[in-house]
């Protein structure tokens, strides 16, 4: 990768822990997904006042205009304060109807700058910022045997994210490389920049539709990519070939679940941690058990997606007392379990955390729903992130009612030792509270790993 390029220097200007784990290489097919993913969010939404829309900065390969995209940007410079695409000149953009418009600006790039290898999206607004930033692996960087046979082959060392520190970063060293260019637009993204920092955001922009749409998107390219390449490949090729596309794509599907499940903890004013303290306390005990550490991963992903069912929930799941809300409210709340396992079913390699988070809510005495499953029918796993996520959220405090201590609320979940929860993993979790209340262990924040990376074999 170019020294120069946009990439290398936001990874250059970052601490060592502030990559965001969404790093690595990307196909093609990826970055369209997530690229038309953050544009529909751009197109859905309409503001009052023009102050909240968002400055968009993007950059196009060389050779890689193509018509559609320039009609596309046409109806997302109508949602859009400002809009500067660098391209190289020939790139037949110039003519188009988009370069017209008052807040669109062209640069026309040099074809010797690192900047026509880049493929970015950078999106800064007064309610959110994201981005995707990619740069193609040279000739040199693809393994022995691996160089690209069809245009989505192509890799490209590439990151997305929602961070608003990072997407600044970004905007300010594209602004500086855009300024030989046109030192008058980069005044003006300067200028811009600076007030969008300023203006006090608007509350109505949810990012969750956002990240569902990505996963779809994903989805969607996945089945496009296999079917085009099923016509132009050998069976044995494209069976190898799918196999590493899967991977790819599972783990950009797996980071956009788990944005949402940071989501959902971001709506709880009372728990805003949840699902890393779940996922610590489920894989503590787990170890306490001598799981083997396939169901420990397994374990400590559901624990970070237990509540991912939540994330279309009204703001009263949060912030109200469970016995005041309204039958349809309440209803997110019973079904939760139901919700999530829906969502994370659509992604194949997490069938055995669809199954963990499904069968959360099943009670010990058979009671609990959705199956009604009893004793040992249900999955371990399962039993284990009931009882902690119970657990977990007695020690924080909800509306009126103040955080239970470690051992008062050890006692509340005793108290359904055999009714709703396995006598086994009650004596586990006495033993964890014992061993915490003398000081000989500490109960964790967050799990040992944070995925994204991690994903099981399917074929395991």
């Amino acid at each position: 990768m170019s020294p120069e390029s946009t990439l290398h220097q936001l990874r250059k200007d970052l601490q060592e822990g502030e990559l965001p784990s969404s790093y690595g290489v990307y196909f093609k097919n990826t970055l369209v997904a997530l690229c038309h993913a953050l544009e529909d969010h751009i197109l859905q939404h309409t503001y009052e006042d023009d102050i909240y829309k968002p400055l968009v900065l993007v950059t196009f390969q060389e050779g890689k205009w193509y018509l559609q995209e320039a009609e596309r940007y046409w109806d997302l410079a109508q949602h859009s304060r400002q809009v500067a695409i660098a391209a190289v000149e020939d790139s037949g953009f110039g003519s188009h109807r988009t370069s017209q418009l008052d807040n669109v600006e062209l640069v026309y790039l040099r074809e010797d700058d690192s900047l026509v290898e880049e493929w970015n999206l950078v999106i800064l607004a007064p309610d959110y910022a994201a981005m995707v930033l990619c740069h193609e692996l040279s000739s040199e960087e693809y393994r022995g045997g691996s160089q690209p046979q069809t245009d989505t082959e192509r890799k490209f060392y590439g990151l997305w994210t929602f961070d608003r520190a990072l997407v600044e970063k970004t905007v300010t060293i594209l602004t500086q490389r855009m300024k030989p260019y046109n030192i008058a637009l980069a005044d003006k993204l300067e200028k811009m920049q600076w007030q969008i920092k300023y203006i006090a955001p608007s509350g109505i922009v949810d990012l969750t539709g956002v990240v569902s749409r990505i996963v779809s998107y994903l989805q969607t390219s996945q089945q496009e990519l296999i079917t085009v390449n099923r016509q132009a490949r050998e069976l044995r090729d494209l069976e190898g070939q799918a196999l590493k596309l899967s991977r790819n794509l599972a783990a950009s599907k797996l980071q956009a679940f788990l944005r949402m499940a940071q989501k959902v903890d971001s709506n709880d004013p009372f728990n805003p941690y949840a699902s890393l303290q779940v996922a610590a306390f489920a894989e503590t005990l787990g170890q306490i058990l001598d799981l083997p550490t396939l169901q420990l991963r397994r374990l400590r992903l559901a624990g970070l997606l237990f509540r991912i069912g939540l994330a279309e929930a009204p703001t009263e799941i949060f912030t109200g007392n469970l016995d005041e809300l309204d039958s349809s409210t309440y209803k997110f709340w019973r079904d939760r379990s139901i919700l999530g396992s829906h969502l994370l079913s659509s992604m194949s390699e997490l069938e055995p955390i669809t199954k963990i988070v499904y069968h959360q809510l099943e009670y010990w005495d058979g009671s609990g729903n959705p199956d009604g499953l009893k004793a040992t029918e249900i999955p371990l796993e399962s039993r284990i992130l009931g009882l902690v996520s119970y657990f977990q959220e007695l020690t924080q405090s909800r509306g009126d009612r103040q955080g239970y201590s470690l051992s008062d609320a050890f006692a509340k979940c005793e108290k359904y030792s055999g009714i709703r929860f396995d006598p086994n993993l009650i004596d586990s979790l006495k033993t964890i509270i014992r061993l915490t209340e003398i000081g000989l262990m500490q109960l964790p924040e967050r799990p040992s790993q944070l995925p994204p990376v991690w994903l099981e074999d399917a074929t395991k």
